[in-house]
């Protein structure tokens, strides 16, 4: 009798919101990577030997593994967050010995039988774990120097790791994690610091440094002048001077030495230095028309010119969103980013409701990944921001992605549910 009621209790506290949302978007990307790369030899759904096949088999293995994780003890998550965190370091560091070159991208290690591992994406959710492990801490606090210098290198280790291989994208998406650090009291001063170097970074590219630096010293003038009695005040402002004239003069070596060509490229085209329609550029064209062709309500399914004809390189994966811009058109876009945002505001609602500080911590983990890797990918179909080579959840291709999307959002689905019984 108590085991019936445990599992009608179990039945009800679990998010099927959430659990919906993600099977739909799952379903989702598993018709529009048919559409992407239809043959008509294998033009059956299931077809093993193509990638939409692949990709049936992906997301029951995905599902079984959302099962395995609702069925286990919460305290187990909690207590294994160091483990999970160590395997997916030592994961990240074996890819660099013997992992496979991929697109010039040393990040992928051969399990044999045509499927590869890729580690970088399974540290998303080891890192989240990790950090809400710490930072929900007896006597952590995010504003003291020495919690933040931890947070931060819990974050920074899997981001130098990847760095090394090159994968770039992958590395940024943890950088969304000073959101978490945010919500648990990071000053806002930071995300503003961060958005004007960004915006410091774009002005020095597309201006002559020098010049921006002028116009620097010239506002710096001017507020000392209004507030010559405010000494806090002037000395906080000429520091800033020095730090943004310092950045300025790195920019030059952060575009020479850091960033590779192709990235570099890529940035130019998009701020409209450069033009290169049939070179870097070509991708994110073909994106574009792909999606401005569909219009209003799209050409239809397996209809999609840009699709059927391979116009758009990568399209079952990064760039699966012009697919659904192509054959859905603008409703269907709107109705997938509609979706997103409904999950992720749901996953803070989710996070908002804990009574455990370390599933709130990890539930806004989960939202942050979730929108930088929504907000970046589809921004890269429409030419907003660089191709920096990142899956859209639930609907790229790739069993690595989904996998590892899917243990970072039933976490918290299985922490949700057990909320009452952890503190």
């Amino acid at each position: 009798m108590n085991n019936s009621h445990n599992q009608r209790s179990f039945f009800f506290n679990v998010d099927w919101v959430t659990v919906f949302l993600y099977l739909l978007l799952c379903t989702i990307g598993w018709f529009n990577i048919h559409a992407a790369v239809f043959d008509e030899k294998h033009s059956s759904l299931i077809d093993a030997s193509t990638n939409y096949g692949k990709q049936f088999i992906y997301i029951n293995v995905s599902i079984v593994v959302a099962i395995v994780i609702l069925l286990l003890e919460s305290r187990f998550l909690t207590a294994l967050a160091p483990a999970f965190y160590g395997i997916t370091v030592l994961l990240l560091i074996l890819v660099l010995v013997v992992g496979r070159n991929v697109g010039g991208n040393q990040a992928w290690i051969n399990m044999g039988g045509g499927f590869r591992l890729q580690p970088s994406e399974f540290a998303k959710f080891s890192t989240c774990l990790l950090l809400a492990r710490y930072l929900s801490s007896v006597n952590i606090k995010v504003t003291e120097l020495k919690s933040f210098l931890i947070a931060a290198a819990i974050i920074g280790f899997p981001m130098l790791l990847i760095m090394l291989q090159p994968d770039t994208g992958s590395t940024l998406v943890f950088c969304s994690l000073i959101f978490v650090l945010y919500r648990e009291g990071l000053s806002p001063y930071f995300l503003v610091i961060s958005g004007l170097l960004i915006v410091l970074f774009v002005v020095s590219l597309l201006y002559n440094p020098l010049y921006v630096i002028l116009v620097l010293v010239v506002l710096t003038a001017l507020i000392i002048f209004l507030f010559k009695r405010q000494r806090k005040l002037i000395f906080t402002v000429l520091v800033g001077l020095a730090i943004s004239v310092a950045f300025i003069f790195s920019v030059k070596f952060i575009y020479s030495h850091v960033l590779k060509p192709h990235q570099t490229e890529r940035i130019n085209i998009l701020l409209g230095i450069t033009t290169d329609l049939k070179g870097k550029g070509y991708n994110v064209n073909q994106s574009k028309i792909a999606i401005g062709s569909g219009k209003l309500w799209g050409k239809g399914y397996l209809h999609g010119t840009q699709t059927k004809y391979a116009f758009v390189p990568e399209q079952s994966t990064d760039f699966i969103f012009c697919t659904v811009g192509e054959e859905w058109g603008f409703a269907g876009s709107v109705v997938v980013i509609g979706l997103y945002l409904f999950l992720i505001l749901r996953v803070i609602y989710l996070a908002e409701r804990q009574r455990s500080p370390f599933s709130r911590i990890y539930g806004y983990g989960v939202a942050s990944v979730l929108f930088f890797h929504v907000v970046i990918n589809i921004g890269m179909t429409i030419g907003v921001v660089p191709v920096i080579g990142i899956p859209l959840p639930f609907i790229s291709y790739g069993g690595s992605s989904l996998l590892s999307f899917t243990i970072l959002l039933f976490i918290l689905v299985k922490l949700d549910s057990n909320r009452m019984g952890i503190v």
